[in-house]
């Protein structure tokens, strides 16, 4: 499974609009009466709300369905703890045996952020994951404390993603986030190592569309912006890295750094082939006290985000803008408006609060 379709932040004037917390209830209680622990849903639903708080709406409640089809099927655990493999205090390593991804996350975050203050970087990797979500959204709560985060993820089992000057798909996407604060918002640069998104390619072959720029290989290596390649058994293309057919080395390197980080770290990865979806992970959390101090990392990043917003723009109606910024404000918007929630995500959760039996009222 792989998240829907790429972080975006435009709601429509059909989306109906709910005050967070009961949203969060509503898919609590999807959650429990799907069979997962209560405190696993709570979190998860948190979560989720928090990412369409941020206006990431495709990693919010969008994700509650698939994460039902897979609860439904086995694919993700939904009792019991993760087993840890290696703790020295300052790095750990578990298996979390495919349990809810954001719970196992949350738990990772806050077992770091009670070392931080002997240790001063915590370093975590984790195998089998299930699928962890927003990654912006879990760096931001090291933001919160003060803190620096770095999170790598990536699908041992998924080849979509071929390496710089082949035409076979090896990677995922690869998705890593890097986070600070700064006196205003938290940045918050959430990417991948590839152009585009293995759900927004099958979005758009679903509907007849092409991209607008070469953004996939077909089975000959040959740039494309037909996004069915990726869906042909046969003949399958694969999708391009970051920097595209004349810089994809830079996305190369990028791929290669996340594999290290979370097969490599967490000693489970694509040599042990396995035949399901599931996520290795990485997490290391830095706290600036144990540098130059907290003070002096804050002044240091505040200067930078000043210099960022006065840089001449080139559109005068589009200032420079740091990542996280836009999420900050809409986390406010939303907390005073509500969470919009589309059409045919409210239909879905409708159709899924029925078959559980769970009272859907707060969706009209």
């Amino acid at each position: 499974m792989t998240a829907i379709q790429p972080p975006q932040s435009l709601s429509r004037q059909s989306d109906l609009r709910r005050p967070h917390e009961a949203l969060s209830d509503f898919a609590c209680a999807l959650f429990c009466a799907a069979g997962m622990d209560v405190d696993k849903a709570r979190c998860v639903a948190d979560l989720l709300l928090l990412t369409d708080m941020m206006g990431r709406h495709t990693h919010g409640l969008a994700q509650c369905a698939p994460y039902l089809v897979e609860l439904a099927h086995g694919r993700m655990t939904a009792t019991g703890e993760p087993q840890s493999l290696r703790d020295t205090g300052s790095t750990v390593v578990w298996d979390g045996d495919y349990r809810p991804g954001l719970w196992l996350m949350q738990r990772a975050l806050t077992l770091g952020f009670e070392r931080l203050p002997d240790h001063g970087v915590f370093t975590f990797a984790m195998r089998r994951s299930h699928h962890i979500g927003c990654l912006a959204a879990l760096a931001k709560q090291a933001t919160d404390r003060g803190y620096y985060a770095m999170i790598a993820s990536s699908g041992p089992h998924t080849k979509a993603v071929a390496p710089f000057g082949g035409k076979q798909g090896l990677f995922s996407p690869n998705p890593f986030a890097f986070a600070f604060p700064t006196s205003h918002a938290p940045v918050l640069v959430d990417t991948c190592a590839s152009i585009t998104t293995i759900s927004m390619t099958r979005q758009k072959a679903a509907a007849g569309e092409s991209f607008e720029h070469p953004w996939l290989l077909d089975n000959h290596g040959v740039p494309t912006r037909d996004p069915s390649v990726l869906e042909r058994a046969d003949e399958r293309g694969s999708m391009m890295l970051l920097g595209g057919a004349e810089s994809g080395h830079k996305g190369f390197g990028l791929a290669l750094m996340v594999e290290a980080l979370t097969q490599g770290l967490s000693g489970f990865g694509r040599r042990d082939a396995p035949t399901r979806w599931g996520a290795s992970v990485y997490l290391q959390l830095i706290d600036p006290a144990a540098f130059a101090g907290a003070d002096a990392a804050l002044a240091q990043m505040d200067f930078l985000a000043e210099q960022c917003h006065a840089n001449p723009p080139i559109n005068p109606d589009q200032p420079v803008r740091l990542p996280g910024e836009q999420a900050t404000r809409n986390i406010q918007a939303h907390r005073r408006e509500g969470v919009p929630v589309s059409p045919e995500t409210a239909k879905t959760l409708r159709e899924w609060a029925q078959k559980l039996g769970v009272n859907a009222a707060v969706l009209g």
